[in-house]
Formats: C-alpha cells, sequence, structure tokens
C-alpha cells in the first residue's frame, strides 16, 4: 500500500492509497501489445490482427497459427507454473527443457503400440511392453521428473551450491539422457489413448487446470506461505521453524514432475518424441515468470501473472507470424522482453527500498 502525506496546520499525517494489484500491471501491458499490434496491421497491412477480414483462405490459415502458438504457449506454460514457485523461493530451474526432453523419450518407450498396418512396429523399445495403459508411460514420467527434482533439490538444499549450477548440471545431464536412450533415433506409434492426451485444446484445459489448481495452493496452504517466506528472508523463515531444506527438495521435485507433465503432453500431441524436444523451453519459461511479475530476488508474484506472461509471449509470436516477420526477429524481441523485464524488476525493488 502506497502512502502519501499531507500537512494541516505544520502537522503531517500519512494516508494510505489504494493500488492496483501487480497482475493488473501485467495484464495492462498484454492489452497494450494487442493493441499495437492490431494498429499496424490496419494502418500498414489493411487487415485485423484479432479478426482476419481479407479473405476465408487467409481467416482459416490465421485460426490455425493462433490455435497452433496457444497451443505452445499452454506446454511451456505448464513448466512455467514449476519455474514460478522455484523462483519465488529465491531459486532458478535451468533443467526443465532438458527434463522434457528425456520425459519424452522414457515415456514414450511405455506408450508404444505392438503393431502398426498389421506389422511389428518398427520402432519399438521394449518389444515385450507395448499396448500398456496410458496410466504406465504417465508414472514413468512422473518418476523421472521425480529423480530429477530429487537430485536438483537435494544438491541445492545439503551441498548449498547455487541452484543455477546444480541445474545447470542436471541440464546437461538429461539432455545427454535424452539423445542416450534410443542413440538419437525418435520414438513413434504411440497409443491412442496416451495419443488422446495432447489431442485439441487438452493441453489448453491441462494448463489451465494447473494454473488454478498451484494459484489456491500458493494462496492458501502452508505450502505456498512457506515458498514466499524463504524467498523473502531466508535466515527468518529458519528461524521461525520451516525446514528450509524440505520445502526446497520439494519445490524442486514439483517443477520437475510439472516439465515431466508437459513432456508428455507434448510427445503425445505431436506423437512422437525426439531427444531435441524442449530445448530452450526453461528459459521461455522463466521468461514467462518474470514477465508475470514474479521477482528473480525472490518472495513476490503469482500463478495468475505468470499464465498473463504466457499470453503475452503468444501475442509476441502470433504478432510476428502477423507481420510476416522471420523467426530471428522473435528471438531478438524475446531478448529483449527478458533483459528489459529483469531491470523493470529491480528498478520497483530499488523503488519499494527507498519507500520503506
Amino acid at each position: 500500500m502506497a502512502q502519501t502525506s499531507h500537512g494541516i496546520g505544520g502537522l503531517t499525517y500519512d494516508a494510505k492509497k489504494r493500488t492496483w494489484p501487480a497482475e493488473f500491471n501485467v495484464f495492462l501491458a498484454l492489452v497494450i501489445l494487442v493493441g499495437a499490434f492490431e494498429l499496424i496491421g490496419r494502418v500498414f497491412l489493411g487487415d485485423s490482427f484479432l479478426f482476419n477480414t481479407r479473405d476465408n483462405v487467409d481467416a482459416i490459415f490465421n485460426q490455425q497459427r493462433l490455435e497452433i502458438i496457444i497451443l505452445q504457449v499452454s506446454i511451456v506454460g505448464i513448466i512455467a507454473i514449476g519455474v514460478t514457485q522455484v523462483i519465488i523461493t529465491g531459486g532458478i530451474d535451468l533443467s526443465s527443457g532438458s527434463v522434457v526432453g528425456a520425459t519424452a523419450m522414457i515415456a514414450m518407450s511405455f506408450a508404444q503400440v505392438a503393431t502398426v498396418n498389421g506389422n511389428p512396429n518398427p520402432k519399438a523399445m521394449f518389444v515385450g511392453w507395448t499396448d500398456l495403459p496410458v496410466i504406465v508411460p504417465v508414472l514413468v514420467a512422473i518418476g523421472c521428473g521425480l529423480l530429477a527434482g530429487l537430485v536438483n533439490g537435494a544438491l541445492i538444499a545439503y551441498t548449498r551450491i547455487p541452484p543455477f549450477i546444480a541445474t545447470l548440471g542436471m541440464m546437461v545431464t538429461a539432455r545427454g539422457i535424452a539423445k542416450w536412450w534410443s542413440k538419437g533415433q525418435p520414438i513413434s506409434f504411440p497409443t491412442e489413448s496416451f495419443a488422446g492426451i495432447g489431442k485439441g485444446l487438452m493441453p489448453v484445459v491441462i494448463f489451465i487446470s494447473l494454473a488454478i489448481l498451484f494459484q489456491l495452493i500458493l494462496t492458501y496452504t502452508k505450502y505456498g506461505k512457506h515458498c514466499y517466506a524463504i524467498g523473502s528472508n531466508e535466515d527468518a523463515a529458519r528461524m521461525s521453524g520451516i525446514k528450509i531444506a524440505n520445502h526446497k527438495i520439494l519445490v524442486y521435485v514439483i517443477a520437475s514432475i510439472l516439465a515431466s507433465l508437459a513432456a508428455v503432453v507434448l510427445c503425445s500431441k505431436n506423437l512422437t518424441a525426439q531427444s531435441g524436444m524442449g530445448v530452450m523451453y526453461e528459459l521461455d519459461a522463466i521468461a514467462m515468470a518474470v514477465i508475470g511479475g514474479v521477482s528473480l530476488s525472490g518472495g513476490r508474484g503469482s500463478i495468475i501473472g505468470t499464465v498473463i506472461g504466457s499470453l503475452i509471449f503468444g501475442v509476441i509470436i502470433s504478432g510476428f507470424t502477423f507481420l510476416r516477420l522471420d523467426a530471428y526477429y522473435q528471438e531478438m524481441v524475446k531478448g529483449v522482453i527478458i533483459v528489459g523485464a529483469v531491470v523493470l524488476d529491480q528498478w520497483r525493488q530499488r523503488r519499494r527500498a527507498i519507500g520503506a
């Protein structure tokens, strides 16, 4: 709450003034961004960014393009939900993209059909382990995330090495496992039930459901309060009785499991798993969180903000495609946005410190 000082007869008093939630500013940025693309489209292209009006062919293409982008944002958004919790506690997770790659390869190995067009599956990893119930590859994926999160969390909690180094090591290791698992060959032909996980708008439904769940958890549970307490002041949290090591391990386990679930959605949507899946996803997820108002210093942020940050990412990608700009411009702009969001976060912290 901001305070303003008023003077009466030489005396001063402070009056509390209501302020908008931090997420409102992020949402306002989203609206401005959409408006900017809409204005540019109408002025320079003679067309609408939101409502393609030129002809039916372009309209169909535009609808397909937007749907693809929404689906991509949803998959990375699932990762961003876990990354948000890590950053709130004052940590960082660089391994989530590689965990996606390794999990996709391993989980798909247990989701394959026995025969393709009446012939034995030419890409079956385990001949005796085909046509399994969909719960099997999902549990395998969760197990992969659980293991990766335990390693990350234990290294950070008990060896006291920086999260950047611990998760960087996991990033390299998991990517190596993804390439080693099938000697670099893709794994395809999943069962129909497994393929159904990523069919249509199911990734969006999964993303929104997880976002609502973890927003409620962070807001109303002891787990969420401990996340914010550790990120705000770890020493004070320890003195108040919070088991810092156990909580950090739990946070990194949740983040890795969410990355593994994103891998399941991704490979089921694509009907194949490749070792290169998830490259740079960790940076996109971190960017979504930071754009959404999550402080890299810890102790501040929300899942709602991260969801809005993911929408901003989607609008940027969609807008650049709409303007027919080359893909490498998107990478440049994403880099600028990440740096700009961090600079803005630092400015807000300095301003808050001065006002305290």
